[in-house]
């Protein structure tokens, strides 16, 4: 294979790539809708939609596996790969959140005593930024964006420690609602995975990159270092 080509399929691998994390997108959100309006419809559509994600995975594996078992590539083209092998599993996994997210929706069903829990939209919101933003940081190679998908996660943490404890207060104060909020509670480790899951995609952009792990800084001399 000729080095056009080669890069030819690597651009289609990061293009495959981005069009998988659309499709998680568009599941979380999905899923999101599915648990606010109640729509048991909507949830079964996101857990049997869950295969095509599963079925892009293997699919994009199947591609890298094989141009490195037949171009032996090195250094930043070896890292690129391994990349997109490592965000298709996370993407993977994020589809399997919110295809959680669709069961416990279909679980609780329209019974449900109390509302959804305020912070629960605005970890999936926050989530859902931080995936684009850690595929737009593949895209452009750009280790400042992903930066930020990095320092992003401290935000969908606080909410996922407000969440956690208005949901024990509820349980204290409304005993019948304790099933419900159980429910709610596997919700909000759902999102903060995810959001876990778009700073691992960030962290390996940054590897990929510079071919060093942890987050990269700017030092006073105007050089890039990691820690």
């Amino acid at each position: 294979m000729v080095r056009a080509d080669f890069d030819r399929s690597l651009e289609e691998l990061q293009a495959e790539l981005v069009e998988l994390g659309e499709i998680v997108e568009k599941a979380i959100n999905k899923s999101m809708d599915a648990l606010e309006s109640r729509d048991l419809t909507m949830a079964y559509e996101v857990v049997a939609e869950d295969d095509v994600i599963d079925e892009k995975r293997f699919e994009l594996e199947e591609k890298c596996i094989n141009l490195i078992a037949t171009q032996q590539p090195l250094a930043i083209d070896l890292r690129t790969l391994l990349t997109v092998l490592h965000i298709a599993v996370e993407l993977e996994r994020m589809g399997d959140y919110a295809e959680g997210i669709g069961k416990i929706c279909m679980i609780i069903g329209d019974d449900v005593p109390m509302e959804l829990p305020k912070q629960l939209p605005l970890m999936a919101k926050a989530g859902v930024i931080m995936l684009q933003g850690s595929l737009k940081s593949l895209v452009d190679r750009d280790t400042d964006l992903a930066n930020n998908v990095w320092d992003s996660d401290d935000e969908v943490d606080e909410l996922y420690d407000g969440v956690c404890r208005q949901i024990f207060l509820d349980m204290g104060e409304h005993p019948k609602t304790i099933e419900a909020s159980t429910h709610f509670l596997w919700v909000a480790h759902d999102l903060e995975r995810i959001a876990d899951r778009a700073t691992n995609i960030a962290e390996r952009v940054i590897f990929m990159v510079t071919g060093r792990t942890g987050r990269y800084e700017t030092t006073q001399e105007g050089k890039k270092s990691s820690d």
